[in-house]
């Protein structure tokens, strides 16, 4: 059961608007429960503050009442003077006794229900004391001279002044000084005018004053003990707050007096340190951070904490690491100076935040930065500032280092048989490796399968001798799991500052270095040479002048013939490109064909051929034309329409066009590849597999799609007739051939010798030098009659017409655009 409010000073504070208002603020517009306890709290408050003032009060009216019973003994009743003697001194003591009563209740409980109870024991004795009193001036102020009135109307006026002392309960001082107003104004209206209205006017007025002012008063009481119990409500919730935050996060808050001694230590900071709370407590907190620093870095920002405090100076974000069970700890520590209301210097407050894991991810961001994430190598961005720094140093010095530039060979072979877990997993074995090898020297991963190794101060025997021993380690089988995988690395070397003596210059030269070791066979080093950079100039040129010259007509085709073995008959032409540059002669093949196909010009010269060739052969009454296409074209999604396109525009018939690939179109091939292959049949478009024999044959290319033709690499034939396991190869092809229904054309044939064997081995066409070399567009057509006219029958014995039977190479080398 709640208590009601007391009365009549409840109802004047809600009559007063402010003080309400105040309330609600006070309360933070809390309702229902809340309220309740607040309203709860301030009355005990202002229980406890009305028992404290009346042992005062209680003991100040008895002496009072005694006195005034030995003034008035003489000249009052002397019955009156001792009952109102002893009604006051019996009141006062119940006063006390109340007091004593309740101070020990409120240490134990301080209910509801005994909050009401004292309000109604405090009214009641209030009450009591002022009827009692009121008797006082309603008895003797009629009966008494005026000097005896002087002193009755004054002990009257302090009676109702005790309005003010008697506590925040205006109904307390509203039923003691009520009583002795109207008593005052009994007695005053039994004296002789016109004293006693003067007086009862002065009274009036008097009494109006004190009762407002007690009203006032008694309302702003209220009101502070309102307030401090909302201040003491939050105090507690903070605190609460602090302790459970103290508890659950490793941050502490940290508190120390004016000589710098700590006033509480968390237990979980404590133990950190390895301290009981109890003992770190009055700890100077600088000693503490002093004894537990863990690193020299930290120990400036410790003296800047010493500085700080030392002139009582705010701080932030200061970083210390300190030694502690768990390990060095990080802290930022935050602090500033408190002064009290006097602005005396009381100490420190701050918080101390545990950045432990955040500085670990920063250093784990910054080491990811400049560090290969798989192995843990340096990367390329820490590559690229070392070999500043080498390029750096050698200016200054005559110091000499070598830059290793590697690549695995055979890596992409395990990531794509035994998996990219794998492949991951070998290169940490490679980077073990290489540092076990080069470790004294600066080990990079610049990506993929790409290594770098910085040697310095290294002269080129102790260079050659690192490289070497580097490609003999990673030549050694790796275990990955249960397989044994085997790879090899290429090593390009270039030397500063003989080679290079800035970083850029120094990576071209190591890379051209590694191109030599890739093209002289793999798994070997190779050292800078400068003839490398003079082929690569000239390839670049190459390039810049093939691009200008296809659209000046600088390039031509030229067209070597396919002849029937058992006729004679010219079946079709085999259209090569030929381009003499301009004052320098024919351009040899080998140099312009891999330039393209590493520009992807190879693409635009494919499209220009193929148009060509299509438009020369519609004045050879029928017979097929083959154009070389570069696996690159192929393998373009849109590659089957550009032909169609072509097909439409020069009206050729499909059937009479042969598209010839290699075999490395098939290698790694997508989806596009077949699908380009396979409209290209369904339009009539004949389908040669070129060079067959030779680099990665696999039969399951042509199980995979049935091609019209199998050409058979030159390289069979220059020797037949001394290499008899060649002559079983052809044959084998022939015979595989004929059984999938495939056409077998030989290239290369130079000697009547080698026609006749390749005709027992019943191949279909020949094509070589023993008919012709490729020849002009122009020629084709008395190249034809001369081959066929050849071909018949000789009138007389000796030499059949029109053939070569001593072939005689010209300098220029065939060029195909594939």
């Amino acid at each position: 059961m709640s208590a009601p409010d007391p009365s009549p000073e409840a109802i004047g504070i809600r009559k007063d608007r402010r003080v309400r208002d105040a309330f609600a603020v006070a309360g933070g517009g809390a309702s229902g429960p809340e309220n309740a306890r607040l309203r709860h709290e301030t009355h005990v408050a202002m229980l406890g503050e009305t028992l404290q003032l009346a042992k005062y009060s209680a003991i100040t009216h008895a002496a009072v009442a005694l006195a005034l019973a030995y003034m008035f003994w003489d000249i009052a009743p002397h019955g009156y003077m001792a009952g109102l003697a002893t009604a006051v001194t019996l009141l006062c003591a119940a006063t006390l006794a109340a007091a004593r009563h309740y101070r020990g209740t409120f240490r134990e409980a301080a209910t509801e229900l005994a909050v009401h109870r004292g309000f109604v024991v405090c009214r009641l004795l209030a009450f009591g004391l002022g009827l009692s009193w009121a008797t006082m001036p309603a008895v003797l102020l009629p009966s008494m001279d005026n000097a005896h009135r002087v002193v009755a109307v004054a002990v009257c006026a302090g009676l109702i002044a005790n309005a003010y002392v008697v506590g925040p309960i205006f109904a307390v001082a509203l039923l003691l000084a009520g009583p002795v107003v109207i008593g005052a104004f009994v007695g005053l209206m039994g004296c002789e005018a016109p004293v006693g209205g003067d007086i009862a006017v002065l009274l009036s007025v008097y009494a109006a004053f004190v009762f407002f002012s007690a009203r006032r008063m008694c309302g702003l009481s209220y009101q502070r003990l309102l307030d401090r119990a909302v201040v003491q409500e939050q105090s507690e919730t903070i605190g609460l707050l602090l302790k459970d935050f103290e508890e659950g996060t490793s941050d502490w808050l940290w508190e120390t007096d004016a000589a710098g001694r700590l006033r509480n230590s968390p237990p979980r900071f404590a133990a950190l340190l390895g301290r009981d709370a109890e003992d770190l407590r009055d700890f100077n907190v600088l000693a503490v951070l002093r004894e537990f620093a863990a690193e020299d870095a930290t120990r400036g920002d410790i003296e800047a904490v010493v500085a700080a405090v030392g002139a009582r100076l705010p701080f932030r974000d200061l970083i210390v690491s300190l030694r502690t069970t768990e390990g060095t700890r990080w802290w930022t520590l935050n602090g500033k100076p408190a002064f009290d209301r006097q602005g005396s210097f009381v100490g420190y407050r701050g918080v101390g935040s545990d950045v432990t894991a955040s500085r670990a991810a920063q250093a784990r961001i910054t080491f990811l930065a400049g560090h290969d994430a798989l192995t843990g190598l340096p990367n390329r961005t820490n590559f690229q500032e070392a070999l500043e720094d080498v390029c750096r140093e050698i200016r200054s010095s005559e110091r000499r280092s070598a830059l290793f530039y590697l690549d695995l060979d055979g890596f992409k072979a395990v990531n794509d048989t035994s998996g990219h877990l794998a492949g991951d997993r070998l290169l940490k074995e490679v980077a073990a490796r290489l540092l076990a090898v080069c470790g004294s020297h600066g080990v990079f991963r610049l990506g993929g399968d790409e290594f770098a190794v910085l040697a310095r101060d290294v002269g080129r025997a102790e260079a050659e001798a690192l490289a070497s021993q580097t490609v003999a380690e990673l030549r050694r089988p790796f275990r990955i799991d249960e397989a044994l995988l085997e790879i090899g690395v290429s090593v390009g070397i270039a030397y500063v500052p003989d080679d290079a003596i800035d970083p850029s210059s120094l990576l071209v030269r190591a890379d051209l270095a590694l191109y030599g070791a890739k093209a002289d066979g793999k798994d070997c080093w190779r050292s800078f040479d400068p003839a490398l950079e003079e082929k690569v100039q000239r390839h670049r040129q190459l390039d810049v002048d093939m691009r200008a010259a296809l659209p000046a007509d600088e390039m031509e085709l030229h067209y070597q013939p396919l002849v029937d073995m058992r006729s004679g008959r010219v079946t079709g032409f085999e259209a090569l490109l030929r381009w003499n540059r301009p004052g320098q002669g024919w351009v040899s093949p080998g140099e312009v064909i891999p330039v393209a196909e590493a520009t992807g010009f190879i693409v635009e010269i494919g499209r220009w051929a193929l148009r060509r060739a299509c438009t020369d052969a519609l004045a050879w009454d029928g017979l097929r034309v083959a154009v070389n296409i570069s696996s690159i074209h192929v393998r373009m999604p849109g590659f089957h329409e550009e032909v169609a396109a072509v097909l439409r525009e020069t009206g050729l018939r499909p059937d009479l066009l042969e598209i010839e690939i290699t075999e490395s179109v098939l290698l790694d091939h997508g989806a596009e590849v077949l699908e380009n292959l396979n409209r290209l049949r369904a339009r009539g478009v004949r389908i040669a597999l070129d060079d067959f024999g030779t680099g990665y044959s696999s039969l399951s290319y042509l199980t995979e799609f049935p091609f019209d033709k199998v050409k058979v690499d030159r390289s069979f034939v220059c020797d037949l007739q001394g290499r008899p396991e060649k002559v079983v190869v052809v044959e084998a092809i022939a015979r595989m051939a004929r059984a999938l229904s495939m056409n077998v054309t030989v290239e290369g044939v130079e000697t009547r010798q080698q026609l006749d064997v390749l005709r027992e081995k019943r191949c279909d066409d020949a094509q070589g030098f023993l008919y012709s070399p490729a020849r002009p567009a122009s020629e084709v057509l008395a190249l034809i009659e001369r081959i066929e006219e050849a071909a018949r029958p000789p009138r007389t014995g000796g030499e059949v017409p029109g053939l070569q039977t001593s072939v005689a190479r010209p300098g220029l080398s065939l060029l195909r655009a594939s």
